[in-house]
């Protein structure tokens, strides 16, 4: 079961400050795109909030990757736009993708936090080579169909939060 559990639950991506990454010993960032840092189909720039916390870990010297299964088209444009380096589609949860990731982050797994809105891409890609996990509450009730019917299950997973 502990290959469905991520480390920590978050409520924004944004939420994990530098001052966060120093408590817990983390020196990285593994992202996912759609739900995690923006909604589902967004094709607007990106958030204000969103740049700053770029911004915020690129001054602390936190690397961070963009690693998505989002279409090749999407996933550069994205890359682009945030000015990070990006994978996609990414084949989550398979290791290839985070692997990836890890050679271009050069930092230890152990030292990475894969941040993600889905259990069985990002989670459990992440627990698989043993990176510091973390779900994020999606930003959008919108997905592809697949996803939407796959989030009922993910509930199973997570820690209960009070109503």
């Amino acid at each position: 079961m502990r290959l469905f559990r991520p480390r920590e639950v978050l409520a924004r991506v944004t939420d994990a400050t530098p001052a966060w990454f120093a408590e817990r010993g983390l020196e990285a960032a593994i992202l996912d795109l759609d739900n995690t840092l923006i909604p589902y189909g967004y094709e607007a720039e990106p958030p204000e909030a969103l740049t700053r916390w770029l911004a915020s870990l690129k001054e602390a010297g936190i690397p961070a990757v963009l690693l998505t299964n989002a279409k090749p088209g999407r996933t550069r444009r994205w890359a682009k736009k945030l000015g990070l380096p990006g994978l996609g589609p990414a084949a989550k949860p398979l290791p290839v993708g985070f692997l990836w990731a890890a050679r271009r982050l050069g930092t230890p797994h152990l030292r990475v936090a894969v941040f993600g809105d889905q259990v069985f891409t990002d989670v459990v890609g992440g627990n698989l080579l043993g990176f510091y996990t973390v779900y994020v509450v999606p930003l959008s009730d919108r997905g592809l169909p697949h996803t939407r019917w796959v989030r009922r299950f993910e509930k199973h997973f997570l820690p209960r939060t009070k109503a």
